[in-house]
């Protein structure tokens, strides 16, 4: 029995340390993921894809965070809590979600550091001029579904310098 507050500061210490998470194809209850909550200081990479989030509501605050992959979810709005709980974000994937309007997107605005942002596989990319509304309406952005608007491909991930170490 002694054991337990142990094991618990133990876990505690560990979150403290981590600074990517990939929680891909985990399903979330209520639109959350149990465990993952503002104990994870640290943490610069966030991945997850594929859990059946409909909000971002419970989303804690990851002051950290750099690089964010929502894709193949069921988001449709509440950006808003990004810039507010994630405020470093440098990369964002909501490809494959349910986003349709640039209503929803202008949300972002608050993201200053937001460099790179994916939307590829959501109803909005089927917009008139999408691509240049977005980069319009979101001039801290950089790359739009991997593109600049010039359409020269983003850098790989795997690159050195600061720029190109968050990007897809």
């Amino acid at each position: 029995m002694e054991n337990k507050p142990m094991l618990r500061l133990s876990a505690l210490i560990s979150c403290l340390k981590v600074t990517e998470l990939v929680l891909d194809n985990c399903k979330s209850s209520n639109g959350e993921i149990e465990g993952l909550n503002d104990s994870f200081k640290e943490l610069e990479f966030l991945s997850m894809a594929n859990v059946q989030l409909t909000s971002l509501a419970k989303l804690p605050t990851l002051s950290k965070l750099r690089k964010l992959e929502l894709s193949d979810n069921i988001i449709s709005g509440g950006l808003e809590v990004l810039a507010e709980r994630c405020p470093n974000l440098t990369y964002l994937n909501l490809s494959g979600n349910k986003i349709k309007d640039l209503g929803t997107v202008e949300a972002l605005q608050n993201l200053k550091n937001l460099k790179s942002l994916d939307l590829f596989n959501c109803e909005i990319t089927n917009l008139e001029d999408y691509r240049d509304s977005i980069f319009d309406l979101l001039q801290q952005i950089t790359y739009l579904d991997g593109f600049d608007q010039e359409d020269n491909e983003a850098p790989d991930s795997e690159d050195d310098d600061d720029e190109g170490k968050f990007l897809k």
